[in-house]
């Protein structure tokens, strides 16, 4: 049986990076227009502003669950292009609405589509690699893609001062189009006709019950929930806490920048360390980190040491810890699933998004203008995560 065709391994992992970025590059560009956008479309709720994020959230956990079995059903390449489509209705409806609920509505658009492409794009690697091996391209992949978080603030800001901020969403539409026609014209089809299979409730139902079945699934999925959870709780509050907490607003995108660049070495390391030491012993070292680095910054901020550089310490050490956690966690997921590996896919980005943002929420409404919540937010859910790992316990021998 022949091979699904490949590009070169660089261009690949770009390609791959770039699937990924959609999402980053949605969220992370819209922070600095947060507040604008409150003043001028809920100027007596400012803070409903905060649902642009929450809601792209909530639809890309949405979509994520049916892109897996699309993907499966008809192939990776269909359900990434007509994700880029949908995403680009979803772009130019906030872009061109002048209230804040259909602008919501656009949002929500937007997240139902990143989930094609994020989905479809895991499976798409999970088809020409596996193990240690897939964990390393889609480190190499995260390198890239880390590159988008550390620019996307700076370059929303620089959209909404030139252009205003409906600007961002049509820039949003630009990127959509320039990826889907990387993939169209780059990317084959790496799902083998044969391979596929057709849509069923009861073909479905079965993949989630073999899914949660493997208990090196339900250990990963639950783990990366918790991760999620205190991703999306400092995403949420990250520019609050600048703002408010240390009063240097506008300076946030640099300093946002910084801590996603400063992560980027996380990512490489991963991939050359994993092949040699294994998936969970790195996952359970950065956990281990991260718990260290948040008492220790619980423990300034109650002693009345707490300053904006420790506090961007912090910030991007969490920032560090995703590039040993997520795609690690994403692979040893899959691992023992590769025969239903769109389906998988859905599953556990599906719930651990979805559960996660719901698990941010009281993070974020706990928020009284210091790092507190966020940070003993973040300590339990590092903790969790850490006995979930154990629990789960050393790799079987073979």
């Amino acid at each position: 049986m022949n091979s699904p065709r490949r590009i070169a391994e660089p261009e690949f992992i770009a390609l791959v990076a770039m699937l990924f970025a959609t999402i980053a590059f949605s969220i992370d560009a819209m922070l600095p227009a947060l507040t604008e956008i409150g003043e001028q479309l809920s100027p007596n709720a400012p803070e409903n502003a905060t649902l642009i994020v929450g809601i792209f959230v909530l639809g890309m956990g949405v979509g994520t669950f049916f892109t897996g079995p699309l993907s499966d059903a008809f192939g990776r390449k269909p359900v990434i292009l007509g994700g880029f489509a949908l995403y680009l209705a979803g772009a130019l409806w906030a872009g061109l609405s002048n209230d804040l609920n259909w602008i919501l509505a656009g949002r929500f658009i937007q997240g139902l589509a990143a989930a094609g492409p994020r989905i479809a794009g895991v499976a798409m690697v999970r088809d020409l690699y596996s193990g240690e091996r897939m964990a390393s391209i889609m480190s190499f992949a995260m390198t890239v893609f880390a590159l988008v978080p550390a620019v996307a603030p700076v370059i929303g800001q620089a959209i909404m001062i030139a252009a205003g901020w409906r600007a961002i969403f049509f820039a949003f539409a630009i990127f959509g189009v320039m990826v889907g026609l990387w993939v169209a014209f780059r990317q084959p089809e790496t799902l083998k006709p044969e391979d596929r299979r057709p849509l069923s409730i009861s073909k479905v139902w079965r993949a989630v019950i073999e899914s949660f079945s493997n208990r090196v699934f339900s250990y990963s999925v639950a783990t990366q929930t918790m991760a999620y959870t205190a991703l999306f709780a400092m995403i949420s509050l990250i520019q609050p806490i600048y703002a408010q907490s240390f009063g240097i607003e506008e300076k946030f995108p640099l300093f946002f920048a910084a801590a996603a660049l400063l992560s980027i070495p996380a990512s490489i390391i991963n991939g050359r360390m994993v092949l040699r030491l294994g998936m969970r012993k790195l996952i359970k070292s950065a956990l281990i980190g991260q718990i260290l680095v948040s008492t220790i910054a619980i423990s300034l901020w109650y002693t009345g040491n707490m300053t904006v550089w420790v506090f961007f310490v912090w910030a991007t050490s969490l920032l560090f810890s995703i590039g040993f956690i997520f795609g690690n966690l994403n692979a040893l997921a899959l691992e023992p699933l590769g025969h239903i590996a769109g389906m998988a896919s859905s599953i556990s980005s599906s719930l651990a998004t979805v559960v996660s943002a719901l698990l941010a929420i009281p993070i974020s409404l706990s928020f009284d203008g210091t790092p507190q919540a966020l940070l003993i937010g973040a300590l339990i859910c590092w903790v969790i995560s850490l006995i979930l790992m154990l629990r789960l316990g050393p790799r079987p021998a073979v």
